[in-house]
């Protein structure tokens, strides 16, 4: 599958998921603008193993949840690389909390970043591909958690949110060549579940999944690459599990 000389925005690109999906991305011959927000040196990192895969790279910062830091990145990208022709909605938080320990504020900052982020997002790179006039590719990060998880409310809340999102989009944008699809991962090997879970709850996770282990990364780079394809030219409004087998 190639992606050469489309242009795709990673948002959350400086680890995990999306730093993967940038690489994967940039070997299958695309130009990847790498979004971080709180680690340059990282972001500079995943951009250099991009372009050693094959692509050409930048890092650019942004909050996701400020429209003008959205608006400001998707006009530098353009000016890079001519266009924007698929964006990866990845940027998210996911902190764990017993729900009547949740407050206001980190309510709000997780819609702000995982939902609003990718309105904001999507907003601004469906204006960009409408005005080129040759379609693209959007692809949202939902989860597992979309149908409740523990300690979750809030985050669970917000991949629900994003499934819907997406179908809508797609909807919305189909007859104009715009295909618009969710990913849920379900347990991945990335910084957020090692932050939460130790490595006994972590292997008591894994034993419930049929595969017999936990996924990777690039497990779910592999499924955006397919996504982002013209391989997948008649697939819209759909959220794709990645998970092993667990429901």
């Amino acid at each position: 599958m190639t992606l050469s000389g489309r242009t795709f925005l990673v948002t959350g690109a400086q680890q995990g998921i999306g730093a993967e999906i940038a690489v994967t991305f940039a070997r299958a011959g695309a130009n990847v603008a790498i979004n971080w927000f709180d680690d340059e040196t990282a972001a500079n990192d995943v951009a250099a193993r991009a372009r050693a895969a094959g692509g050409q790279a930048m890092a650019v910062r942004a909050d996701v949840a400020s429209r003008g830091e959205v608006e400001a990145m998707v006009a530098e990208v353009r000016a890079q690389f001519g266009g924007i022709d698929g964006l990866v909605n990845n940027a998210g938080i996911y902190p764990r909390n017993r729900f009547l320990e949740i407050d206001d504020a980190q309510w709000d900052r997780v819609f702000a970043v995982n939902l609003k982020g990718a309105f904001f997002t999507s907003q601004a790179v469906i204006g960009v591909m409408l005005e080129q006039g040759r379609g693209g590719v959007i692809l949202n990060m939902s989860s597992i958690a979309a149908s409740g998880s523990p300690q979750s409310a809030h985050y669970s809340a917000t991949k629900a949110g994003i499934a819907a999102f997406s179908r809508s989009l797609a909807l919305e944008f189909a007859r104009k060549g715009i295909r618009v699809n969710a990913i849920a991962p379900g347990l991945i090997d990335t910084a957020q579940p090692r932050g939460n879970w130790d490595d006994e709850g972590i292997e008591a996770m894994v034993r419930r999944v049929p595969a017999g282990r936990i996924g990777t990364a690039q497990d779910i780079a592999n499924c955006a690459l397919y996504l982002a394809s013209d391989a997948a030219d008649y697939i819209t409004g759909e959220v794709i599990p990645v998970n092993g087998g667990l429901v």
